[in-house]
């Protein structure tokens, strides 16, 4: 191991642990928030099952504010509002604020997309059975649609991971915050190089876990 991994791996390893906090929140976020967000958004359209068009411009409204923030900007702006949820607006913690919410945001539109990829005719499949909405959802929409969706989580798993890099701005830790203030601020090169190396072997493997299980389970 080089010298300089050994000198830092104290911080090293803390500031991997935080990147899987502010990531592990995030995706936890994205599934139990997101998925039923993107859901809606799904069924609300236009032509849909459950069409509302004052419920799906709401929700549309929202999603699409979110994501049109730089998110540097964003964790800014959400200052306020982070310190009144967990009190303070400095810290791991305090970060996991704006990267969740934009969790949300940003893989609900996945969400919906990989929906509208569904086949007309399993919808009209299932209703012909007499399914219930419940049933449609989850028996046919997200069975039909479950490789979209694990590819849609992987994909915002790797962008939690580069957001987690910006948090650094509230003292949110983690490995690019890391390589930013041991790294480039303390002219350490080489030791910067390594925690982009960890970053991208790190994205390499989420990509190919997630690719993986999208195809095993790939109905098509």
């Amino acid at each position: 191991m080089p010298e300089i991994l050994v000198q830092y791996q104290t911080e090293i390893w803390q500031s991997i642990g935080e990147t899987f906090i502010m990531v592990g929140i995030s995706i936890m976020f994205a599934i139990f928030l997101g998925l039923p967000l993107g859901t809606l958004l799904y069924l609300t359209r236009k032509g849909q099952l459950l069409e509302n068009q004052i419920i799906f411009s709401i929700l549309n409204l929202f999603v699409n504010i979110v994501r049109s923030f730089p998110f540097l900007l964003f964790v800014v702006f959400l200052i306020p509002f982070t310190r009144w949820i967990v009190g303070t607006a400095i810290g791991t913690a305090a970060a996991t604020v704006p990267l969740a919410i934009m969790a949300v945001a940003y893989y609900s539109r996945l969400v919906e997309q990989s929906l509208i990829d569904v086949p007309k005719g399993v919808m009209e499949a299932a209703l012909s059975m007499g399914a219930s909405v419940p049933k449609i959802i989850f028996k046919f929409l997200y069975v039909e649609a479950r490789s979209g969706l694990v590819l849609g989580l992987t994909t915002s798993t790797i962008s939690f991971i580069s957001y987690s890099t910006i948090v650094g701005v509230v003292g949110g830790g983690g490995i690019g915050d890391f390589a930013i203030r041991y790294g480039y601020q303390r002219f350490e090169t080489e030791l910067m190089f390594y925690m982009i190396m960890i970053m991208i072997i790190l994205v390499q493997l989420i990509q190919f876990i997630g690719t993986t299980i999208s195809k095993k389970i790939d109905m098509r």
